[in-house]
């Protein structure tokens, strides 16, 4: 098969402002599942996050990869400076039935404000780790930091921080010990913007061998 002979541009990555590649990242690359995050601080102050750049990084060990943003100051989120200091997170997955409350947790709060409060969640112990649960949260695993690894200082540079799950928090009703119910989680995705993706309308495809 050939190339076509009329095709369009190509653009240097690095002539494209970093808030271009943001709005063309988020559009194109989706939808992207979200990473619901609590983590604690070494005063014990809890915070709670969505990230959408999320993903699994191994499955032996089992590692979930996440990746926070700095602002467009360049300061880093709480979540990051959080693992800082304390170095377990708690990685949920809401579910539809909860992205009200997950959108709340987005906003903007100072570092001794509590996302829990701020949304009306209830905190649950998740042992063996000090950091909390969300109580209905469908899944959540509670992680121990393993790396994070830093693209620079910059306004909108990721970090892409690499959690090691170590215990499992899975409601019964979603999960029966081997298939995820998604007619009873309803998973969502993140879109560019203030859009989500509901999960609903499914299709297959036979893997080839």
């Amino acid at each position: 098969m050939t190339a076509s002979s009329t095709t369009h541009p190509l653009i240097a990555a690095d002539q494209l402002p970093a808030g271009t590649l943001y709005r063309l990242f988020s559009g194109s690359i989706a939808p992207r599942p979200i990473a619901w995050v609590s983590t604690i601080d070494a005063a014990g102050n809890t915070n709670l996050a969505p990230f959408s750049f999320f993903n699994i990084a191994s499955i032996n060990p089992p590692v979930l990869a996440f990746s926070p943003l700095r602002n467009g100051e360049g300061k880093t989120k709480d979540t990051l400076n959080n693992l800082g200091q304390v170095a377990e997170c708690v990685i949920h997955i809401g579910g539809e039935a909860m992205s009200e409350a997950l959108n709340l947790t987005s906003a903007s709060l100072a570092a001794d404000e509590d996302e829990f409060t701020h949304a009306g969640l209830n905190k649950v112990a998740m042992p063996p780790l000090a950091v909390p649960r969300v109580e209905g949260a469908p899944f959540a695993f509670g992680c121990r930091l393993r790396d994070i690894i830093s693209f620079g200082d910059q306004p909108l540079a990721g970090s892409l921080v690499l959690a090691e799950v170590v215990v499992v928090h899975a409601d019964e009703a979603v999960w029966d010990g081997r298939h995820v119910d998604n007619a009873v989680l309803r998973a969502i995705g993140r879109m560019a913007g203030s859009d989500y993706a509901r999960t609903d309308s499914l299709f297959s495809l036979e893997r080839p061998e």
